[in-house]
């Protein structure tokens, strides 16, 4: 049986080819009943529109790029899960690429895929939302793009983001009111401008309550759980260890755990444990995480909208913030 084409689509719903694209790239200009008669003539042809002849029609790609630099698998799976989502309700198609945010070669990897794929524009993940140099080349480019991650008042493009200091500072407040006094904090990657962010969070919270944050009890850490694991050796093999870590995600958080079981600690008996980002991560190690909700699956969508309201030309908001819950488990408890 023959491809069915556009022009089939157009032919039975009596419309032209121009309407049945505009059907195709949900153009706000095409009148309900219209548009419900070429949906049903796209339905009964089984008619799968081709990206090139969409191409063509509107002069676009339909094609939304996603970059991303991050080690967590759990961060990434959701942001693009929320890119993709939106993508499909666009009738777009979404093209992902990982970059090396840190090395020398960023600049060129992105602006190779975006010479070779044609995208319409870009939603750019954090760190990378933070790097000068890109953003600096996507306006260069006159690429439409939208940021996700901690806003800098400098940049001009818009951007999703979350309070990171004020969720940051939610948790230590949190394990402070259980009756700790001696938190120790794992801080984040230290080129990630979130986690510099989180760790003014963790201050905030005792400088409200007039104390001073233990700084012998901070290590650094990598995103990556690997380096939770290190740092939380570090800070649990010391004679005045700490009653509860809090770390910068979710990764190192389950870094902490595997330090404790491995040094014979109970948690969160021994030891209360607290992440962030509430990835899946968090809901299957034991015990489960108390860690801070940061809406990444949200974010991702919201921002991929935002993006393809800038392709068709529309006005988008500076900055739009998501809220932040906090999830608590049972990682969590007040010290013996």
């Amino acid at each position: 049986m023959a491809r069915k084409t556009i022009d089939d689509v157009a032919a039975l719903a009596g419309v032209s080819i121009k309407t049945v694209s505009r059907v195709l790239n949900d153009e706000p200009s095409v009148r309900p009943d219209t548009r419900g008669r070429v949906e049903d003539a796209m339905a009964a042809l089984n008619y799968q529109p081709s990206l090139p002849a969409r191409s063509l029609a509107g002069r676009r790609s339909n094609l939304i790029g996603l970059v991303y630099e991050n080690p967590s698998a759990n961060y990434v799976f959701d942001v693009q899960s929320g890119a993709m989502a939106r993508c499909r309700e666009g009738k777009l198609r979404l093209f992902i690429q990982s970059c090396n945010g840190l090395g020398d070669q960023l600049l060129g990897e992105v602006l190779a895929m975006i010479e070779q794929t044609h995208v319409d524009g870009l939603v750019v993940t954090p760190p990378l939302s933070a790097n000068r140099a890109l953003i600096a080349l996507l306006e260069r480019q006159g690429l439409p793009f939208v940021r996700i991650g901690p806003d800098e008042e400098d940049f001009d493009s818009p951007a999703v983001v979350i309070d990171d200091e004020a969720a940051a500072a939610a948790m230590t407040d949190y394990l402070l009111d259980l009756g700790h006094e001696r938190i120790g904090f794992i801080t984040g990657h230290p080129e990630h401008c979130a986690s510099h962010l989180r760790k003014l969070g963790y201050r905030q919270a005792f400088r409200k309550r007039g104390r001073k944050a233990p700084e012998d009890l901070t290590e650094q850490g990598y995103n990556t759980a690997a380096s939770g694991r290190e740092a939380a050796l570090l800070l649990l093999r010391r004679a005045d260890r700490p009653t509860a870590i809090f770390a910068s995600n979710d990764d190192m958080a389950a870094g902490v755990v595997l330090a404790a079981h491995e040094l014979g600690l109970e948690v969160p008996r021994d030891l209360s444990v607290a992440g962030y980002d509430d990835t899946q991560l968090a809901r299957i190690v034991w015990p489960t995480l108390t860690t801070i909700h940061q809406p990444t699956y949200n974010m991702s969508h919201c921002a991929t909208g935002l993006l393809i309201d800038l392709i068709r030309g529309n006005d988008v908001p500076r900055v739009t913030r998501l809220d932040f819950t906090m999830q608590k488990r049972g990682s969590t408890a007040p010290p013996l």
